[in-house]
């Protein structure tokens, strides 16, 4: 963590480009899953949504390490959850990609809500099966219709992430 605080030293501005990559100190504090400094980065202004070379935003970085911690982070400095770098890529995708379930499950998850507030509908009730993922409304829907319940772990599971949620 010595070169974080080099560059928070060198004075330079919160959103210039910190290296040849196009990439912020939000961004390497992002991929260095270090919360601290990118909560200071989020308080002092810095852009969520800039772009490096790679169209990467700080939300990927955290994606690609596996950082929870700096996903809620931004996540609640409302970072673009659906932005796609270069590759057609969310951080969801990319959370996925790497083998980071809990992250993708927690973006697939705050994504889906956004995107039912957004349509006027509430997603905040455990007994709904919303933001799973692999699973489409059809599939959950016969599911209901032939009996066979969701487990109860996975149940409980979504309890907490909505419970967490409501919290934020």
């Amino acid at each position: 963590s010595g070169s974080f605080s080099d560059l928070f030293e060198a004075g330079s501005g919160v959103n210039a480009p910190a290296d040849a990559f196009g990439q912020s100190p939000a961004h390497l504090a992002a991929g260095g899953g270090e919360a601290f400094f990118l909560l200071w980065q989020l308080q002092t202004g810095a852009d969520l949504n800039q772009q490096d070379c790679l169209g990467e935003a700080p939300i990927h970085k955290a994606a690609k390490v596996g950082s929870l911690e700096c996903l809620a982070l931004l996540v609640a400095g409302d970072a673009k959850i659906d932005l796609c770098n270069n590759s057609g890529q969310t951080a969801a995708d990319l959370a996925l990609a790497y083998g980071f379930l809990e992250c993708a499950k927690f973006l697939t998850t705050i994504q889906h809500t956004q995107t039912m507030k957004l349509s006027g509908q509430s997603c905040y009730s455990p007994s709904d099966n919303c933001g799973l993922l692999g699973e489409d409304p059809a599939a959950q829907k016969q599911e209901s219709e032939t009996g066979r319940s969701i487990s109860r772990k996975r149940r409980r599971s979504d309890g907490v992430y909505y419970h967490w949620l409501s919290t934020v």
